[in-house]
């Protein structure tokens, strides 16, 4: 028997790997996509149920989510998939949940807040690697100096992209690094900015991105100033440099249409190998106004490894009845230890 969970872009790279963490969670969620043989190839052997709805004809994808508690997007991008989703399950009475990263997608559910308190459910997008470990992180050093008006952020560990999360890349190829100024998101000159992080191999040079936690930490901690870093590898660095010089171009429809198409080429994603051999390393920082300042470091299994577990289990919760309605974030409601309760994830305290 199913369980009341729809799991929608199922098939997809990221959709498959919450799939098997269900699974393994003891969950029988209905898979759910736009391609029947495709959620056909991948249910029969798993013994689930399957249903096809595309995202244009809102009266077919109401049929397919109909009489389902919890809904969890990982169709990508989804600046596109969440907008037609997150509505219909504000008609039909059902929670949801996604795996962006998109700082424009997570501000646009904040908006529904109203609207899903009246229909009493709960909307909490960066249910994946983001932002799941970095908001339980911003939770964990907020907790540790209260009063802080700063909170900063290095990342590294990143294997590869697959093609969907390449797509929503392009997307914001050529504008401005997004920050957080005095609670009102802003951007800064691609490349301009640049520090030191300690990974735990000493200090290593990071530069600013736009990342999910810059939209939801300040609805987990209140902390006006969010920004985030990525070691700078020499990927990164070509990427912000054409960002800030080239931007104008990358911007174009054509260019835009083209860059895409290129990330069709990609692989798929990480092999099994690459993600079993790698890890992500977190690193936070919380200053307050007299010039205090606390940082931790929070270790995790690969990105989109822990992706599908985190997502599965904020799942499960929300099928457990463990939540809270209205827009929400996976730090503030299960707090900054919930991300300690995954195999192969370590915190210390850096000061």
């Amino acid at each position: 028997m199913s369980d009341p969970l729809v799991i929608y872009g199922a098939t997809g790279y990221s959709g498959r790997l919450v799939t098997t963490a269900a699974i393994e969670l003891g969950l029988r969620p209905i898979l759910c996509g736009r391609n029947e043989a495709k959620l056909a190839a991948m249910a029969q052997p798993l013994g689930l149920a399957y249903r096809v709805a595309g995202l244009e004809e809102a009266r077919q994808l109401d049929a397919a989510l109909r009489d389902v508690d919890v809904v969890l997007n990982a169709a990508g991008p989804f600046s596109h998939t969440s907008p037609p989703i997150v509505e219909a399950c504000l008609r039909l009475g059902s929670h949801y949940l996604d795996l962006t990263g998109e700082i424009p997608v997570i501000e646009a559910l904040v908006r529904h807040d109203a609207a899903a308190r009246s229909a009493r459910v709960m909307i909490m997008p960066a249910v994946g690697f983001d932002v799941v470990p970095s908001d339980c992180l911003a939770g964990h050093v907020a907790k540790r100096l209260p009063g802080a008006v700063s909170l900063v952020f290095g990342l590294t560990g990143l294997v590869s992209a697959t093609p969907g999360s390449a797509k929503t890349l392009v997307e914001h190829a050529g504008y401005g690094v997004k920050v957080r100024r005095g609670g009102v998101i802003t951007s800064v000159v691609p490349g301009a900015a640049s520090r030191s992080f300690d990974f735990g191999a000493g200090p290593q040079r990071s530069m600013h991105i736009s990342w999910g936690d810059v939209a939801s930490a300040y609805y987990t901690t209140g902390i006006p100033d969010i920004d985030v870093y990525y070691e700078a590898t020499p990927a990164l660095q070509a990427m912000l440099l054409a960002s800030r010089y080239a931007g104008w171009i990358l911007r174009t429809p054509a260019s835009q249409a083209l860059l895409k198409a290129c990330m069709e080429l990609l692989p798929e994603g990480p092999t099994d190998e690459q993600r079993a051999a790698s890890q992500m390393v977190i690193v936070a920082e919380a200053r307050d106004r007299r010039g205090c300042c606390v940082s931790s470091r929070l270790r995790t299994p690969e990105a989109y490894t822990f992706t599908g577990r985190t997502a599965a289990a904020v799942a499960r919760n929300v099928l457990r009845g463990d939540l809270e309605i209205g827009f929400q974030t996976p730090g503030r409601v299960y707090g900054a230890d919930f991300v300690l309760t995954f195999a192969e994830v370590s915190r210390e305290d850096l000061d």
